[in-house]
């Protein structure tokens, strides 16, 4: 059986690179990006800091399964400059990653082989002056429960070393916990024993714990 695969790469923070052909300055910045409205506002971003460029080409790859992507040549040769960029984010093995290159024209014609050459080397550039973390996927979780059985949720949660994202002890108990995303079946049957008193085998009778709620909240990449 195949492992749900929960890790990605991805930048740290934004990062830029430089190239140079016969007068084409190419101007590359890269930034770590989780959505639409993320890539929308950095190119926005960048095409006002160059506002007298000629062509802001761009590329990005989002997602887990990495198929949410897009390559723009911005009026360069079908092919000649999002698609290279595009290639580099792959390359690196990264998602969640905007790429926008912003092209100076220096007067002379670099032909299609020139362009997809420079657009991919100063994608490179950024790329490489960027560093590069390991992602976790993780999904957060819900427990709201009475106080009689605060006890076995806190020590459910400490047995089994989850992330505690957020904490509300009012009326009644709520903690929100991050669990990484290929170990959640398995951590939610284990802290439901715990919380139940039951052993491992009974967990998946009970269609109730009694004073307890769990519910998932949202995934965090």
């Amino acid at each position: 059986m195949s492992v749900k695969k929960d890790t990605y790469q991805t930048l740290t923070g934004p990062t830029e690179g430089e190239f140079k052909d016969r007068g084409s300055k190419f101007f590359a910045y890269a930034f770590p990006v989780y959505n639409e409205a993320d890539w929308q506002q950095r190119l926005l971003e960048v095409r006002k800091l160059h506002a007298k460029a000629r062509h802001w080409c761009y590329a990005y790859r989002l997602g887990m399964d990495g198929n949410n992507f897009r390559a723009n040549d911005d009026g360069e040769p079908s092919g000649t400059a999002g698609k290279p960029i595009l290639g580099r984010i792959d390359s690196f093995g990264l998602v969640n990653v905007f790429i926008v290159v912003v092209r100076y024209f220096g007067g002379t014609l670099l032909g299609a082989s020139g362009l997809i050459n420079a657009y991919k080397e100063a994608s490179i550039a950024a790329l490489e002056k960027g560093e590069i973390v390991e992602k976790v996927v993780a999904d957060i979780y819900q427990f709201t429960f009475d106080y009689s059985i605060m006890s076995e949720v806190m020590n459910a949660i400490k047995k089994h070393k989850v992330e505690m994202v957020h904490q509300d002890f009012g009326n009644i108990g709520i903690v929100q916990v991050a669990i990484r995303q290929s170990e959640v079946a398995d951590k939610l049957l284990r802290m439901k024993a715990i919380i139940a008193k039951v052993h491992l085998e009974m967990v998946p009778d009970l269609e109730e714990i009694e004073g307890l709620t769990i519910e998932f909240i949202e995934t965090r990449g």
